[in-house]
């Protein structure tokens, strides 16, 4: 008898299935940004701010990376699912095969390109000059490991897809083991300052990857997951024009996210160290709250594509309604939260005093980007879902060319004495990019887009 091939989706509370999917998709992002938190954690521990910088800058060049290739694999998780809600078992093999050789030849094209152009990039991050040679290093050596990176995010993305969030975190936990033991063993009594943290990553995300295709393959061969069979290693122009049309604008909404933080970052490294570190700090904090509505993003495109492809349009959009509320509780229990414990939160990365506080007062305003971004991401979710990705690239484009950015340059212009307001802009951002999404949505369900009859109806 043939085995199941998926873990539906279609079946069952949207809640609980929104909430079990979720879980270990956000405890798997959180792992993974444990990557970089790690290594500032543990650099602050045994370096001084020439290292926690060099370290924040780099990690932080590199989870731009890392969310710009997560965004191209989007395309694969909601291909795969279309494939698996309409039980196209052979539909969701080639799509993998094709995921996996295209994140191949990427990966080899992009590191070779960031290790020749690496100098470039940490000047254009206005690097401070004490920093400049430890960040090289850390960059350097990170750039090697995309390929790895491409490799977890490829097959990871095949296995939500097929309904699956739960073993690439059993892959990531035991890889954030991995990276932790060996921060704490480079960076301690190797003293490798920055090239520890970045050899420890490279190492770590190498033993991911490889363990998550080795158990890709075992369990296809069962029949238990995605069967990807050696034809399906070819490119099929049809499948990788659907992939492409979901993961890049993804992948560069998210690419322009990142970019409008570099800008930041640029902006606060021209106003000296300690603004640099609190920045960079700050940084890491809000990329681990961003964990939830990301994880949400990814949850909500599984389980509506799902739903899509098995017609049950109604129970997409009530993904969407449940998604949003749970993200946007969690932001707001963080927003209040972090009002009171910013001091204490930034001080457990660094012992100097300028840095806490100029961190405490950035983080005290960016914080509230959480609870803003939670709407606009899940919007983000459902319109990838229905192949509407490109929506997503234009609020984000619309938010950070209009407020993120300018409100940025604004602030530090004119309050030089404080980082409280220009924690403001990205907020805000978000606020105008969900905003937007609530309009695209609207609009394109009065019209029928989302399964509904353009005067009612489900």
């Amino acid at each position: 008898m043939k085995e199941k091939m998926e873990e539906k989706l279609t079946e069952g509370s949207v809640a609980a299935r929104l909430v079990a999917f979720s879980l270990p998709f956000l405890m798997a992002n959180f792992l993974q940004t444990l990557y970089g938190m790690a290594d500032l954690f543990i650099a602050g521990q045994f370096n001084g701010a020439d290292v926690i910088t060099a370290v924040s800058v780099g990690s932080q060049i590199m989870h731009m990376i890392t969310v710009i290739i997560a965004g191209l694999a989007m395309g694969t998780t909601v291909l795969t699912a279309r494939a698996v809600g309409a039980s196209k078992e052979r539909d969701a093999g080639l799509c993998a095969g094709n995921s996996l050789l295209a994140f191949l030849i990427f990966s080899l094209f992009a590191t070779a390109i960031l290790f020749v152009f690496c100098p470039q990039i940490v000047a254009l991050m206005h690097t401070p000059k004490e920093a400049v040679g430890e960040t090289l290093s850390y960059l350097g050596i990170c750039f090697l490991g995309i390929p790895f990176i491409s490799l977890y995010n490829s097959v990871s993305a095949v296995f939500r897809g097929a309904g699956d969030s739960k073993r690439p975190l059993y892959f990531v936990a035991a890889s954030c083991l991995v990276n932790i033991i060996l921060d704490m063993v480079f960076m301690g009594p190797l003293a490798l300052g920055a090239r520890g943290a970045a050899i420890a990553t490279v190492l770590s995300q190498a033993f991911s990857a490889f363990l998550a295709s080795f158990v890709l393959f075992a369990r296809g061969r069962g029949g238990t997951c995605v069967k990807i069979l050696r034809g399906d290693f070819r490119i099929d122009a049809k499948i990788l024009k659907g992939l492409l049309q979901i993961g890049l604008p993804v992948s560069a909404q998210d690419g322009f996210i990142q970019v409008s933080f570099l800008v930041i970052t640029i902006i606060a490294n021209s106003r000296g160290l300690s603004v640099a570190a609190a920045v960079g700090i700050v940084e890491k904090i809000i990329c681990f709250l961003f964990l939830v509505p990301s994880s949400m993003l990814s949850a909500i495109s599984a389980l509506a594509a799902q739903n899509m492809g098995a017609s049950l349009h109604a129970r997409a959009r009530h993904t969407l309604y449940t998604g949003m509320i749970l993200a946007a509780s969690f932001g707001a229990l963080f927003s209040l939260a972090f009002q009171f414990a910013a001091l204490p939160f930034v001080s457990l990365f660094t012992r100097d005093a300028a840095v806490v506080q100029l961190g405490g007062q950035y983080l005290r305003s960016y914080v509230f980007d959480c609870f803003f971004a939670a709407f606009h991401f899940a919007f983000s979710g459902f319109f990838c879902a229905y192949g509407y990705s490109l929506l997503s690239f234009v609020h984000n484009t619309l938010s950070i060319l209009l407020v993120r950015i300018p409100g940025a340059y604004l602030a530090a212009k004119y309050f030089p004495a404080t980082l409280y307001p220009m924690g403001w802009a990205p907020a805000l951002g978000s606020l105008l990019s969900s905003l937007i999404c609530l309009g695209f949505y609207l609009f394109l369900k009065r019209n029928g887009k989302f399964g509904m009859q353009r005067h009612g109806g489900k």
